[in-house]
């Protein structure tokens, strides 16, 4: 039976889900040896003219396969009918040379838009269970020739953010430091994790969330951190934000256990929140954004992210200059007339 080729991936475990998708394509390029591909975000690109691209593409490729970004975003009436109309002529012909997939890092969309996606094409990737990050690192240093002892996974778990992502990027550090087969020690880790760890929208997070210092001087130290960042060979806007709406968005299940009275050890595992340093920082965290000011945070990302697609280049440094300062001073309140005045 014939299955559009729309799909919905969501939720906050961005390594899998990526993987997800590249397995997707890879399949797709083996069946006709090349694809016309694009990624795009729904703040950029209005929904007609992905369409437009899948229905039209590349005269000289086979396929087209499109990845839109931000699908939590496509709630307008006009959009999910047009999306509606697409799906009922690839029905109409039974076409197997397009695909769709609609990605957000939300676990959940608009009703109708899910509505579209066949039930089969719809999956919501979790974080990973504690137990699951330690079997996925031991299993991923395994995989590129190097061995481990047993408090290695835990103290990287305590020191990197616990997507698969992000895991991946750091712990690749290693296999540059070492030869393969090499055991890699928790002296390992403290060397290459924490005394050259490299700046990132976690450590940007970090230095914002840290309780003990003063507005002032968490602003101080968190914008030196931004202007590192902004002056690496692999500064990108769009991973900073997206990395740090991770982490507003994980502070938002905090503050939701703690409002039902779930900050117990069990809860706090099966949440992700199983490290002791990542307790210690949500928890310091907390103390900064209550829960309404992380959901202003949430919606500040959100809007410098639109701004600066919008505006380009030019606007990208002051914006999330202007970012930082809102974070740390006005915990994630947006600047009033006056003060931009």
């Amino acid at each position: 039976m014939y299955s559009v080729p729309l799909f919905l991936y969501t939720g906050p475990e961005f390594g899998e889900r990526n993987d997800a998708i590249a397995d997707m394509k890879n399949s797709a390029e083996k069946k006709f040896g090349s694809l016309d591909y694009h990624l795009l975000y729904t703040a950029d690109v209005p929904l007609s003219d992905v369409l437009s691209i899948l229905q039209n593409g590349n005269l000289f490729v086979p396929a087209r396969f499109v990845v839109l970004r931000g699908a939590e975003a496509i709630k307008k009436k006009e959009d999910i009918e047009l999306l509606s109309k697409w799906c009922d002529e690839l029905k109409s012909i039974q076409a197997d040379d397009v695909w769709l997939f609609l990605v957000s890092d939300e676990t959940s969309v608009d009703k109708k838009l899910e509505s579209l996606v066949p039930k089969e094409h719809r999956k919501i990737f979790w974080e990973m269970f504690e137990d699951r990050k330690e079997q996925w690192l031991e299993s991923f240093f395994r995989k590129n020739g190097y061995r481990t002892d047993p408090d290695v996974a835990e103290l990287i778990l305590s020191l990197v953010e616990n997507n698969t992502e992000a895991l991946r990027n750091e712990c690749s550090r290693f296999f540059v430091c070492f030869e393969k087969n090499h055991l890699i020690t928790t002296d390992d880790v403290e060397s290459i994790l924490t005394h050259n760890r490299e700046e990132s929208a976690f450590t940007l997070f970090d230095a914002m969330a840290a309780a003990d210092h003063e507005p002032q001087t968490r602003l101080s130290e968190s914008l030196s951190i931004l202007q590192k960042l902004r002056n690496s060979k692999d500064s990108n806007y769009v991973s900073l934000i997206a990395g740090l709406t991770w982490c507003f968005r994980k502070l938002k299940v905090w503050h939701l256990l703690a409002k039902e009275n779930g900050l117990s050890d069990f809860n706090l595992k099966i949440n992700g929140f199983q490290a002791k340093k990542m307790q210690q920082k949500y928890r310091a965290a907390a103390r900064i954004w209550n829960s309404e000011q992380t959901e202003s945070a949430i919606s500040l990302l959100s809007q410098t992210d639109m701004m600066i697609r919008s505006s380009g280049s030019a606007m990208e440094s002051i914006s999330l200059q202007t970012l930082v300062y809102c974070l740390c001073m006005k915990k994630g309140s947006s600047l009033s007339e006056y003060e931009i005045s």
